[in-house]
């Protein structure tokens, strides 16, 4: 696990720090800093965030950056983010550190993190209830992960439902201390899958990220297909899968009992079908 900056322990454990917090995680301070990051003004940015996330140039495609956030949601190499080609072997759509839960009564239940229900997250009761005693994957991004993310099986999927909110940080502190999930900007799908049923993915928002960027509406899309990128900031995918759909190993719902989370990248196998 990842140490908390002084900054956000400051932002998240005193008073005012918290009096801050209101004013960094509403949508038009994001919108602004959005804004700086997508001129050509912010592009000196770029060799200092090379050097302090270790960030290995080679892997991506060489181009010349207009701006921060276009160095930022920068394409992989094809060969960097192989994908499992099994049929039925069930991927990580992004890089992260993933965790996985099962739905117990509707609500996941992370250790050290706030407790969430399925209804709060997708604002639709209704849909919330197909996932009853299903199984929760959460891919939390950093801001050295690679922000693009990729479809996890061949299917269609339906519109995108854009749910409006704040902008806390994604990492354990926040978590511990908001129910960042439910509150957060953020936006879902339902695609429908060939191998894994009807599984909903929901991008989620983060502190001072301007925008989720979704390619596609209503489409037909390829496992391992480009879906969609993050601009700055850390992110989270939550995944939802129905009862019996996909079989994930029991080493990850262990570790996460126990507060911990898996390193992955995207394309790697976490589960197959049951189906």
């Amino acid at each position: 696990m990842e140490k908390e900056s002084l900054f956000l322990r400051f932002l998240y454990h005193t008073v005012l720090g918290r009096v801050l917090l209101k004013m960094l995680s509403c949508r038009f301070v994001s919108f602004i800093v959005g804004l700086f990051l997508s001129s050509q003004c912010s592009r000196f940015l770029i060799s200092g965030f090379i050097k302090k996330n270790h960030i290995v140039i080679e892997e991506y495609e060489q181009k010349n950056y207009k701006s921060f956030n276009d160095f930022f949601s920068r394409k992989i190499k094809k060969e960097c983010r192989p994908i499992a080609r099994n049929a039925k072997d069930c991927i990580s759509p992004s890089d992260g550190f993933l965790s996985a839960h099962p739905i117990e009564n509707g609500l996941v239940l992370p250790i050290k993190q706030s407790v969430f229900s399925i209804s709060s997250l997708l604002q639709n009761e209704k849909l919330a209830k197909k996932y009853k005693n299903g199984t929760c994957i959460v891919l939390r991004l950093c801001v050295d992960h690679y922000h693009r993310y990729c479809y996890l099986d061949e299917g269609t999927k339906e519109n995108n439902v854009y749910i409006p909110g704040k902008l806390h940080t994604v990492r354990p502190i926040a978590l511990e201390k908001c129910p960042v999930f439910t509150e957060n900007a953020r936006e879902y799908t339902i695609m429908h899958t060939k191998h894994f049923g009807d599984v909903v993915e929901i991008e989620i928002g983060a502190l001072l990220v301007g925008k989720i960027k979704n390619y596609h509406q209503v489409y037909q899309f390829s496992k391992g297909e480009e879906k969609g990128t993050f601009l700055f900031g850390g992110s989270t995918i939550v995944l939802l899968f129905q009862k019996n759909a996909v079989k994930i190993s029991k080493s990850y719902f262990e570790k996460s009992k126990r507060g911990m989370e898996i390193p992955i990248k995207m394309g790697e196998k976490i589960g197959e079908s049951l189906k």
